[in-house]
């Protein structure tokens, strides 16, 4: 497979040209073949650029780059209240400030992705689910869903958590949550829990989208083959319908959205049901609300939602994309007689929207999971993290590119954005978030089982945190996680000067909670059993860019 230069580059990335000279020029990129180790880390070419990237690491430690520190703010099993705890494996991040002239007090939103069985009541690893307690079940459920913090930045310039604030709060697997339709899901109009809840977004009247991914885990599959009127129960690997069993597959899968304040949350039918990774909104000069999703798992499919009235998430049109024909391709049963063959109603067809996707000819993607709106062209960036059924290891980052600037049309133009690999220094883009300067912040997602082992990956070393700076067109890497975790959700302060970010499942493959089989003990060290936490980045190089 042809192999790319980093100077390559600059003839597609329609983001640099903008910046640089106004060229728009766009060509497809492949992803890198070749394994060589990354052999230096990469330099601003015109020392304009503050952060020296460092080179791939393999310890069981945070690194970050010169000039740049992290600070615990809360981990695992940390109480919030005097009745809840932090949930485990947090994923991601949203900051909303109380006050916009006092941005450095607020909410700080937390998903809690997925329970690890053996650190959460020690059931062994690959021991059949259905041995388990109701007892131990209830401990995986409640560690689930989200919190809600309150947190503030003190005199001495550090984050904390206001421990006895009345504000801190928590959702999870016990939480019911009314379903936001006018019919019933699976014979009910509210669901319990919340869970699988992977990335997210915020609405433009400060609440949260929370998205059900890996729902399937917790509670199986339905298997329609066998017509929709009795579907047949896929067991899940977690076992909770054992104990549960009107908690049907259909009452996840969805986009929540939390109200910070009080807590209160609904399931938004509209958007789909499917592996939801985020939820990201934009608004229309006329007030409608598109909202883009995407489907993380290999050959799914990115969706978009335009509402038919301003500020609405349930009333409009659910598409999909057809990436081929440059097309969104509405979900709508009255417009598709395909659908009303296969389905009884709408309802029916946003329950199983892969399988409408499917027949409407949408395309099959590399993992879609999260994201994010360029501010500086306003294109569509979407992390592809990898597919490796079919051969594609290291991942990319594909940009679509509207073709209404309020994006409420139903053409578009894509192409990619970012190809991983050797070359870039980096594998299985995650999650991204940019920052007020509008560089482009991103994570990895290299599985436990692979980094540091498969040939593929070793060059990377652990899972890592990005930045891409299109003035440059420069790709550097700025932290190195623990030894089998991830970070997810950056999230910044509104000033740019605090990075908010997740250190998920670290010690993911350990064999067992004796300390010689942890696989990692951050971040307490010695014997510990590891910990997912929260941390803040900030320091003097990170105020240097955005005084930029």
């Amino acid at each position: 497979m042809k192999k790319h230069n980093r100077r390559s580059f600059l003839h597609f990335l329609g983001r640099a040209g903008l910046i640089a000279a106004g060229s728009t020029a766009f060509t497809p990129v492949l992803n890198a073949c070749n394994t060589k180790p990354v052999q230096n880390s990469p330099i601003s070419k015109t020392g304009k650029f503050p952060i020296k990237g460092i080179l791939p690491q393999s310890k069981d430690e945070i690194v970050l780059a010169e000039g740049l520190s992290w600070q615990m703010l809360i981990k695992w099993q940390d109480p919030i209240s005097a009745k809840d705890t932090f949930g485990f494996n947090n994923d991601y991040l949203a900051y909303l400030p109380f006050d916009q002239k006092n941005p450095n007090e607020g909410y700080l939103w937390v998903n809690h992705e997925y329970p690890d069985p053996l650190f959460i009541s020690g059931f062994p690893r690959k021991t059949d689910p259905k041995i388990k307690t109701k007892e131990q079940v209830d401990k995986e459920m409640y560690e689930v869903g989200g919190s809600i913090l309150h947190i503030r930045k003190n005199s001495k310039g550090v984050w904390e958590l206001v421990k006895n604030s009345d504000k801190n709060r928590r959702l999870n697997g016990f939480t019911m949550i009314p379903f936001e339709w006018p019919h019933s899901i699976r014979g009910k109009k509210e669901g319990m829990g919340t869970l699988g809840n992977c990335a997210g977004g915020v609405t433009p009247w400060g609440t949260i989208l929370t998205c059900e991914e890996n729902y399937q885990d917790c509670y199986g599959e339905s298997d329609y083959s066998g017509g929709a009127d009795n579907p047949k129960h896929l067991d899940s690997d977690l076992g909770w319908e054992q104990y549960y069993k009107e908690n049907y597959p259909e009452h996840y899968g969805w986009v929540v959205e939390v109200n910070p304040k009080t807590g209160e949350a609904k399931k938004l039918i509209s958007l789909g049901r499917c592996a939801h990774e985020c939820a990201k909104v934009w608004t229309a000069k006329d007030g409608r609300l598109v909202v883009y999703t995407g489907d993380d798992k290999n050959d799914e499919h990115i969706y978009k939602f335009i509402s038919s009235k301003p500020g609405s998430l349930v009333e409009g049109k659910l598409y999909v994309a057809n990436m081929e024909k440059g097309s969104w391709i509405s979900l709508n049963i009255d417009e598709q007689p395909i659908l009303k063959q296969k389905f009884k109603n709408q309802t029916e067809v946003l329950i199983r929207v892969r399988e409408a996707a499917k027949l409407l000819g949408a395309t099959p993607l590399n993992r879609p999971e999260d994201i994010e709106f360029d501010p500086i062209t306003g294109n569509v960036l979407v992390t592809l993290t990898n597919n490796i059924p079919k051969g594609d290891f290291l991942g990319s980052i594909l940009k679509i590119e509207e073709g209404s600037s309020d994006k409420t049309g139903l053409s578009f133009k894509s192409d990619t954005f970012l190809a991983g690999g050797p070359e870039m220094g980096f594998a299985c883009p995650d999650n991204m978030a940019f920052d007020p300067k509008g560089n482009l912040w991103f994570t990895s997602d290299m599985s436990g089982s692979m980094m540091n082992k498969n040939e593929h990956y070793k060059s990377f070393g652990n899972n890592g945190l990005f930045v891409f700076n299109a003035k440059e067109d420069l790709v550097v890497q700025v932290a190195s996680a623990p030894m089998d975790a991830e970070f997810t959700g950056p999230y910044f302060s509104p000033d740019g000067k605090s990075l908010f970010l997740s250190i998920q499942h670290p010690g993911e493959t350990s064999k067992s909670l004796s300390p010689e089989a942890l696989s990692s003990h951050w971040p307490d060290g010695g014997n510990a059993m590891p910990r997912s936490a929260v941390i803040v980045i900030s320091g003097p190089v990170l105020d240097r860019l955005m005084a930029m």
